[in-house]
């Protein structure tokens, strides 16, 4: 039986950093406002002109082929989960492939939002472990900063910009990707969205004064509903896995908001120091 090793693992974080103290210069906020409801202190920015996340793509996976050995034409899969595509099309994963020169592999785009690398990581799993595939890089890349309204306080604190990339290959030994919970749950569209650009409501005048193309939260029901399924799925894939809290060696939690990676692991009984964070200097 096949199973589907991670053989590397690389990421790129701009340059340009974006800290509490510049923003609150930006909107009325300030240091301690931030850092006490989200833990976040500072964020990467792009600054690039004309770049987007495939930027931040090609030189994350850059750095994987390095790291790892690969040859770009022995890649035959490139997976690219991101919410800020570079275009609505081609891809933003062929555009990754195109750059890097993976003149063998076949790319694509997902968009799953805060899940997209664990869908994405589910997905080249399951393609290694079937057979059709013997390297998949999955990538996630993100330009956050092209949604935020740095005039809204409520979100703007929030975002940075980056990517990470793994690559995974096939192994007969019993290691690897091995499980994932997944759910979804429309009735919380409104709560964490960007209501324009799509097909429902295309660019118009009407929307960019209305502001309908940047992220909009209800900070409140996004905190409530993913510390509650955050928690039920961690419990719930280790339960199926026969994993006690005790088996666990790191929980390695989205990076959204510090309050809820805390209630999270607590409520887990994951220890602290168990619980991987570095939301303070990315967002």
């Amino acid at each position: 039986m096949l199973n589907a090793r991670i053989s590397g693992i690389a990421s790129y974080a701009p340059d340009d950093i974006l800290d509490n103290d510049m923003l609150s210069k930006m909107v009325d906020t300030n240091d301690e406002w931030i850092t006490t409801r989200v833990g976040i202190k500072e964020r990467r920015i792009l600054k690039e002109p004309g770049t987007g996340s495939s930027f931040l793509g090609v030189k994350a996976v850059s750095r994987l082929l390095e790291s790892t050995g690969t040859k770009p034409e022995d890649v035959d899969l490139l997976i690219c989960a991101t919410s800020n595509p570079d275009y609505r099309f081609p891809s933003t994963g062929s555009v990754i492939a195109h750059d890097l020169g993976l003149k063998n592999a076949y790319a694509y785009d997902i968009q799953a939002a805060c899940a997209g690398f664990l869908v994405a990581l589910q997905d080249g799993s399951a393609y290694i472990k079937s057979g059709l595939r013997k390297k998949v890089v999955v990538v996630a890349a993100e330009k956050m900063s092209s949604m935020v309204n740095y005039n809204d306080r409520a979100t703007c604190p929030l975002f940075g910009d980056g990517a990470g990339a793994m690559l995974l290959e096939p192994t007969e030994e019993n290691v690897g990707v091995i499980d994932g919970v997944f759910h979804v749950d429309g009735e919380g569209k409104e709560h964490l969205w960007m209501p324009a650009g799509g097909s429902v409501l295309p660019a118009s005048h009407e929307t960019v004064d209305a502001g309908q193309h940047f992220v909009i939260q209800d900070g409140r029901n996004v905190y409530k509903n993913a510390v509650t399924d955050m928690l039920e799925s961690s419990l719930e894939v280790a339960a199926r896995n026969n994993l006690s809290i005790e088996d666990i060696d790191w929980m390695v939690p989205h990076q959204a908001n510090l309050r809820i990676i805390e209630a999270v692991s607590s409520r887990a009984g994951i220890a602290p120091e168990k619980v991987l964070v570095n939301i303070e200097h990315y967002g």
